[in-house]
């Protein structure tokens, strides 16, 4: 990690993670406030922690994941956010602090479940003209917000490699007689996301309106959705859509940004063209004021592919967790549904390789002059997040994987 990102982790930003250090081995709850990760559950006989009314809490940040602590009120949460940041004016945190240098991230929560929406407008008609040529909106586009559901078991930390999938593909999508073969992806890509992750679980058979989901949204991660074109555009030629070109790989942040904290930067959300059922209704219909930026490092020479914001999404994540859970599908406790790839209306904005390659057809300039089509082994995906001036102290961090060659067979 050469740069920490310090400056998105000011005390009015508190994220929440799981770390591990040489001096505390065994994974538990922590926050950071610039460089300090702080190792909560050493916290909780310091006074401003005294008026939590709560005796499972010291129990509860020393488990090996969040999900226990995000299942708590939103009243407990506030409570405790008051009491760390009061704890650090007061710098009696110093024995429960270590450099973010010295210490390993996890995972932050166990992750049930995964859905991976689509909900910018302008990948879901980018997406069909570079691997189809057909350039279109979903015709319920309008009604609902559209996803599928991801695989948990290979959702990993940041800065976990990523190998390169094997799977089937069209020798030559181009070609009059259609020939599949079986290998190492060709046109492997990144998606830049968001993520909500679910604290208060919503049970079976309930669903929750969108205008109170905030009560069910612990907070937000960043989210990298890779995908191998080759294989997911030979699977999508059938309806289910794809399995093996998104199986392989998803990785996450370490640091769940409350909407505490996300709440300064709340802006309108996109206006929708039609009306919507009442349980998307959201009186409110708010979204974050949060840009990206995206980077890919090949051969050591860093080239930016991706500046965009987030407001413009069609869907809020409180409509997206809404329609998850209406038709009677719980909601638990860690799981994790993604916003889908953010890109913009500007080439510089495109938040994956297929959209600004045109599928490999219309090849990218990296900053040493070399063409960029898809992904290569060795190179390194960097992105990071902030919320509205990057003054303002609250950020992600980066979501971070280095492509690895594909396992041998």
């Amino acid at each position: 990690m050469s740069d920490t990102h310090a400056a998105h982790f000011s005390i009015n930003n508190i994220p929440y993670g799981i770390a591990s250090s040489i001096k505390r081995p065994i994974p538990q709850a922590v926050t950071r406030i610039g460089d300090n990760v702080i190792f909560l559950a050493e916290l909780v006989n310091k006074k401003p922690f005294a008026n939590i009314d709560m005796t499972a809490l010291p129990s509860i940040l020393q488990g090996s994941s969040l999900n226990a602590f995000a299942a708590l009120s939103k009243g407990i949460h506030a409570q405790v956010r008051s009491a760390i940041q009061a704890t650090y004016r007061s710098k009696l945190h110093h024995e429960s602090a270590e450099h973010i240098k010295d210490v390993r991230m996890h995972l932050p929560v166990v992750i049930g479940d995964f859905t991976d929406f689509s909900v910018s407008a302008y990948h879901v008609q980018n997406a069909p003209e570079a691997l189809f040529g057909v350039r279109s909106l979903p015709a319920c586009w309008n009604n609902f917000p559209m996803g599928y559901a991801g695989r948990c078991s290979s959702i990993y930390i940041s800065d976990t490699p990523v190998s390169r999938p094997l799977g089937q593909y069209l020798e030559d999508p181009a070609a009059k007689e259609k020939k599949v073969i079986f290998g190492p992806s060709r046109s492997l890509d990144y998606e830049f996301e968001l993520g909500a992750i679910v604290g208060r679980p919503v049970a079976a058979g309930t669903g929750v309106y969108a205008k109170d989901m905030d009560e069910h949204i612990f907070g937000i991660v960043l989210v990298n959705d890779w995908s191998a074109r080759d294989i997911q555009g030979c699977e999508m030629r059938d309806p289910l859509g794809p399995l093996n070109g998104k199986n392989f790989a998803t990785t996450v942040s370490p640091w769940v940004v409350t909407l505490d904290a996300l709440r300064p930067f709340e802006v309108s959300a996109a206006p929708h063209t039609q009306p919507v059922v009442d349980f998307l209704e959201d009186p409110k219909s708010i979204t974050y004021d949060i840009t990206f930026r995206g980077e890919i490092v090949r051969s050591g020479v860093s080239t930016e592919v991706c500046r965009v914001g987030f407001s413009h999404m069609y869907w809020t994540f409180r409509q997206m967790l809404a329609h998850n859970s209406i038709g009677g599908c719980p909601l638990n406790t860690g799981d994790l549904l993604a916003s889908g790839t953010v890109s913009g209306s500007e080439k510089s904005q495109l938040a994956c390789l297929m959209e600004l390659t045109m599928n490999g057809k219309q090849p990218a300039t990296l900053s040493d002059g070399s063409a960029l089509r898809y992904l290569e082994d060795g190179d390194i995906v960097r992105f990071t997040a902030v919320a509205g001036d990057a003054s303002a102290g609250v950020g992600f961090g980066e979501c971070v994987g280095t492509i690895k060659p594909a396992p041998r067979m």
